[in-house]
């Protein structure tokens, strides 16, 4: 019997079943290395994500649902749908010491459970208050699984495509908003509460598959194994890196969150909280079905157009862009990105200020800049924020900005979604003008390598002794991992560094 290398060894071992590899259940020839696996079945909790944004919004127009709970108010429906957010934003701020502690996987799994306990009580709800009830339990496992799936996607996989990986979580979100709408699109007609029912019963079977499934497909380790088990770079050396690294780690589990705001850590906290915001408010959650509904179509058509069309176009956009996200530099899409959406946004808040929409053609200019607008951002910050804050971060305090950044994210989500409706009454082009500006405001990292990342914040006396002792390593041209690893700088940067 030949005898496996050992990254060969573990790639066979891991989700094998009596003695079967992955691969071999599903009947593929061609071996799709373990990661990729593990992270498309983990990015389902950002289809729950986009699921639950695309099918709410619909749901609560039904004329089946109407009858069921009464017509909502303006108020009870944006405290209905924003109901998730606010719970998941509260706890997206313990996901990250909680993930640390029992690892990113349970972490995602019992926050699967949580979501579906609370689908299933808003599925079976007779009155408002069980169904508000319900949205607030599901937000509650939202906020525990979906900043630890992007750090988990992020730490397993190797650096040559750890964008393209990270970009299935948003690829799945923005599948999850097309099949949402979809669904609820076709069972609208349905008689009885079975129309808006059924969606919120797919919204728990997928939740129940993501908190059973995950701990099945990575039952061979736990987070601390995964980069030694993996074999990221595909290099031996690589297990005796994490052998180094990980004992280090464990020491700081319990520091989390004073760790974020440590001297030389906290321009990297600042940084992910604000990028993390500066995302929400460029508008791209609360105004898509204002705008389409202000540009003068009628209320079916304008459903149609924001929640259908533009679930097709962000997931064509999104899938073709996650194939070019290891070759296009991240500063320059969010730039890019920032510009595009700030110019798309300003043409619109022009438009009304001339009240150029009154016209046929300024109607047809709207929508055309709103398509614009919705290519821009979601092929730029939908996609690299969470990877950008993400990489910037140590291992020892990743999940921890994670969670904040994912909180501070929710919580202009709601006061912006709050906040349009009226600022819309008051002023028909204003908030295009705000969004606009605050889109032409932007942060990113100088790079993904140590040198690069640390140019851009706080230098440490550890950052500088490292960075002259990679150089020695690599003038010597081999791949010995580097000694003596501090948890100030971060694990992935040096697994590039180690495998070169």
């Amino acid at each position: 019997m030949d005898v496996q290398p050992p990254t060969s060894r573990y790639l066979s071992a891991l989700l094998s079943t009596r003695g079967r590899s992955l691969n071999q259940l599903l009947g593929l020839r061609a071996e799709v290395p373990t990661y990729v696996w593990c992270s498309l079945f983990t990015a389902l909790g950002g289809f729950l994500w986009g699921y639950d944004t695309g099918s709410i919004g619909p749901i609560t127009v039904m004329p089946q649902f109407e009858a069921q709970f009464g017509a909502l108010s303006p108020a009870a429906q944006g405290l209905l749908v924003s109901s998730i957010l606010i719970a998941a934003s509260i706890t997206s701020v313990l996901a990250g010491p909680l993930s640390d502690r029992i690892s990113r996987i349970r972490t995602i799994s019992v926050g699967g459970a949580v979501y579906a306990t609370g689908c299933a009580i808003a599925c079976s709800a007779q009155h408002r208050p069980q169904l508000f009830i319900g949205r607030c339990i599901a937000g509650v496992g939202e906020g525990l699984f979906i900043s630890s799936i992007t750090v988990y996607v992020t730490e397993i996989s190797p650096p040559a495509s750890r964008g393209r990986l990270s970009t299935c979580v948003q690829l799945f979100n923005t599948c999850g908003v097309m099949s949402g709408y979809f669904t609820c699109y076709g069972t609208v007609k349905l008689p009885g509460s079975f129309s808006w029912r059924f969606p919120l019963a797919l919204q728990a079977v997928v939740a129940v598959i993501v908190a059973v499934g995950t701990p099945i497909v990575n039952r061979h380790r736990d987070v601390e194994e995964t980069k030694r088990r993996l074999g990221i770079a595909g290099a031996s050396a690589e297990d005796s890196f994490v052998d180094t690294v990980i004992p280090k780690v464990r020491g700081h589990f319990g520091k989390d969150l004073k760790n974020l705001w440590a001297k030389d850590i906290r321009m990297r906290t600042l940084f992910c909280v604000f990028i993390m915001a500066i995302q929400q408010l460029s508008g791209i959650d609360a105004v898509l079905y204002a705008l389409f509904s202000q540009a003068g179509l009628s209320s079916t058509t304008a459903s149609f157009l924001a929640s259908g069309v533009s679930g097709i176009v962000m997931v064509v956009i999104t899938f073709f862009c996650q194939w070019f996200q290891d070759r296009w530099p991240r500063r320059a899409q969010m730039i890019g990105g920032s510009a595009v959406c700030g110019f798309a946004m300003l043409i619109i808040g022009s438009i009304y200020l001339s009240h150029a929409n009154d016209t046929e053609h300024g109607k047809a200019a709207i929508i055309c800049f709103i398509y614009i607008f919705i290519a821009g951002f979601i092929s730029t910050w939908a996609i690299v924020c969470r990877i950008v804050c993400n990489e910037v971060q140590p291992t020892h305090t990743r999940a921890a900005a994670s969670s904040l950044g994912q909180c501070a994210n929710w919580v202009v989500n709601c006061v912006v979604a709050f906040s349009t409706p009226l600022f819309l009454n008051r002023s028909t082009w204003g908030p295009y003008f705000l969004f606009g500006g605050c889109s032409l405001l932007n942060a990113a990292t100088k790079g993904l390598t140590l040198e690069a990342i640390d140019s851009g914040f706080e230098d440490t006396a550890f950052q500088s002794a490292m960075r002259r002792r990679i150089g020695k390593l690599r003038n010597r041209g081999n791949n010995t991992i580097v000694d003596g690893y501090e948890s100030n700088s971060t694990a992935i940067e040096l697994v590039e560094v180690s495998t070169k």
